[in-house]
């Protein structure tokens, strides 16, 4: 529920402090924002545009593909490194459905959680996805609703990274987990799905990108080998990116080639970092 959370949630138009009234979250300056009757809040500022949201499709091919379990291993991984760091405040910057957070809640009974996302949708399926997470439809390239060293944790999967914005909100040597794909992440079937490609690269640019602000910590890869079918392979699709640039007729005409069910490498880079002063 956001009555957890709201103690650490500010104004995103003049940066005060948000309180909970009769229909919603509203702030010193008059400025009132809704909760939707599922749960979630909007706090995207009146001149912001939903840009890149995911879309319901996309939504729901998430949650159907995540739910079957194919990234289990992936999130439990995650939620023991969190675990470790003892959190009472985490935050998903781009989280979703809230699969990762309710993991992460599972693994630290004593945290409250919240999922920060550009997409109502994704928001409408996280504030119900654990009973300590809350989830709030934020733009992550913008200053977040959030007080500076509200949370002890923030975790970012597959999803923009601000580290101005990750650094403010953190607690002093508060730690930041990312998850990204590697380059092996589906092996063949990008090349012969069309789909796009990982840059070999992407690793070191993420560092770089954190630089000034977060020491790398740890790092670990992360390497699955599934097996899904034609369908299961269209809901991963789906769920990513690649979803804007290859047209569904396309890519049933493309994975009609191929054997079903079919060999996926899954492959992920989960790394650690601290937060500089």
């Amino acid at each position: 529920m956001l009555a957890d959370v709201v103690h650490y949630l500010v104004c995103p138009v003049c940066g005060a402090d948000l309180e909970l009234a009769e229909r919603g979250l509203r702030c010193p300056g008059g400025h009132a924002f809704d909760i939707a009757r599922q749960g979630y809040a909007n706090l995207l500022p009146g001149n912001a545009r939903p840009g890149t949201a995911d879309t319901p499709e996309m939504v729901r091919a998430r949650d159907e593909f995540l739910t079957a379990g194919h990234f289990t291993a992936l999130a439990d991984r995650l939620a023991r490194d969190v675990s470790r760091a003892k959190p009472s405040f985490a935050v998903d910057a781009g989280g979703g459905t809230g699969y990762y957070l309710s993991r992460i809640l599972d693994r630290s009974p004593d945290a409250a959680g919240l999922a920060l996302d550009i997409s109502k949708h994704a928001a409408r399926r996280a504030a119900k996805a654990h009973p300590r997470a809350c989830a709030v439809v934020a733009d992550l390239w913008r200053p977040l609703p959030l007080r500076g060293g509200a949370a002890d944790v923030v975790v970012n999967v597959f999803a923009p990274r601000n580290a101005a914005e990750f650094h403010r909100v953190l607690r002093d040597e508060g730690l930041l987990l990312t998850v990204t794909p590697s380059p092996r992440h589906l092996g063949p079937l990008v090349e012969s799905l069309g789909l796009l490609s990982i840059d070999k690269h992407k690793t070191e640019r993420t560092d770089a990108a954190l630089a000034g602000y977060f020491k790398l910590d740890s790092r670990q890869e992360i390497d699955i080998e599934a097996l899904l079918t034609h369908e299961e392979v269209t809901t991963l699709v789906g769920m990513g990116p690649s979803a804007h640039h290859v047209p569904a007729d396309r890519l049933r005409e493309r994975l009609g080639r191929l054997p079903d069910p079919l060999p996926a490498p899954l492959s992920f880079v989960l790394s650690s970092y601290r937060r500089l002063e």
